[in-house]
């Protein structure tokens, strides 16, 4: 029996994490959008707890356009958009966001520009007819026009929107750039443009950024440091791996939240340098795993009930590093080689260099 060749032109991939509401609207309205093309979409679901996964699978019982993946132990956009592509063997692929800000009624302009020439169109807020405020709080404008300056330092060729997250382009180019990806973050597109390893031909197509109607936004401040991580990444050459930049971005946190705990317990009258070392060790850990949890390790975030076990855990394999930070800084300080504020940051150092080597392995493990 020979089986029908593959007809379809375009895989719309859609990322999403609590999206339920927002399934069904999304299948109306490319379908509304894309009478004409042979498409399909794909949503790449991380495991929601609200069942997403539950309402892609409903409509594709009786609609075979629709796909879903469901993911679980991985987390995070980027990687979803690229299993999700990669799952595609159509001859364009398009990313939307699952929250309906996006205007899926530009895709096939944005088609359009790939099929004459261009090899990257992106749904654009920041060029000419687009726009972007009414979509944003005063917050999340802020983060994005901060990411776009930031990105603009690096990206071979100008693009008006580089934090956009709504592009097309051929499946063919997205797999061969693919394995130079960091698939870590949210700036997926940004990704693409830095990974190519040379200018890409870009269309920009202007659309309005819509207010969300359900759901929440998942962009904040620790996006935005995930995003200047990716950045020091590229611009580094990928030599230092993306994730030991974020761990060592919170160490220089904790170091000087150790310090200055360690700088109030030195005025206690009678306070031994030991003590305040060991007081300002843990409130320093404490700090690091939060922020790791929140900043380094996102995509494997720890949370609810196992938020308290990981911390435990984490305390636990970053003892043997405390006990060596109290013991050098202790040394330091009796042999009169260093004051309390030298001793105690080469003490921090030591503690991070052992936390970054066991956190990736024991606590934030992929599951």
């Amino acid at each position: 029996m020979t089986e029908e060749p593959n007809t379809t032109e375009l895989t719309v991939v859609v990322p999403c994490y609590n999206e339920a509401a927002n399934v069904a609207p999304m299948v109306q309205r490319l379908e509304a959008a894309l009478r004409g093309i042979a498409w399909e979409v794909v949503f790449v679901d991380d495991d929601s707890p609200d069942g997403t996964i539950r309402e892609v699978r409903a409509i594709a019982a009786h609609d075979p356009r629709v796909r879903g993946i469901r993911r679980i132990g991985r987390r995070g956009l980027a990687s979803a958009v690229t299993e999700g592509v990669l799952s595609s063997s159509a001859v364009h692929v398009a990313v939307i966001d699952g929250d309906l800000q996006h205007d899926e009624t530009i895709l096939p302009a944005m088609l359009a520009a790939v099929q004459g020439g261009a090899e990257v169109a992106v749904g654009s807020r920041h060029t000419e007819g687009g726009e972007a405020g009414s979509g944003f709080s005063a917050s999340r404008a802020k983060v994005s026009d901060a990411g776009t300056r930031m990105a603009a330092l690096l990206l071979p060729t100008p693009v008006g929107d580089p934090m956009s997250g709504f592009f097309l382009m051929r499946q063919s180019l997205f797999e061969a750039i693919a394995p130079n990806l960091s698939s870590r973050g949210f700036k997926i597109l940004l990704d693409l443009l830095l990974s190519a390893k040379r200018p890409l031909r870009v269309a920009e197509v202007p659309y309005r950024f819509r207010p969300r109607v359900a759901g929440e936004s998942k962009l904040d401040a620790a996006v935005l440091l995930e995003f200047l991580g990716l950045l020091l990444d590229k611009a580094l050459g990928g030599w230092l791996p993306w994730r030991f930049i974020s761990f060592a971005a919170v160490g220089l946190i904790g170091v000087g939240v150790h310090l200055a705990v360690l700088g109030l317990a030195s005025r206690v009258p009678g306070m031994q340098f030991e003590v305040a070392q060991w007081m300002a060790t843990l409130v320093a850990m404490t700090a690091n795993f939060l922020l790791n949890n929140r900043i380094t390790y996102r995509d494997s975030r720890l949370k609810g009930r196992r938020l308290l076990p990981g911390l435990l855990l984490f305390y636990l394999v970053c003892g043997i590093g405390a006990v060596a930070n109290v013991g050098i800084a202790g040394l330091l300080v009796r042999e009169n080689l260093a004051g309390w504020g030298l001793a105690g940051a080469a003490g921090a150092l030591l503690t991070g260099v052992w936390n970054y080597a066991v956190s990736s392995t024991l606590v934030w493990r992929s599951r």
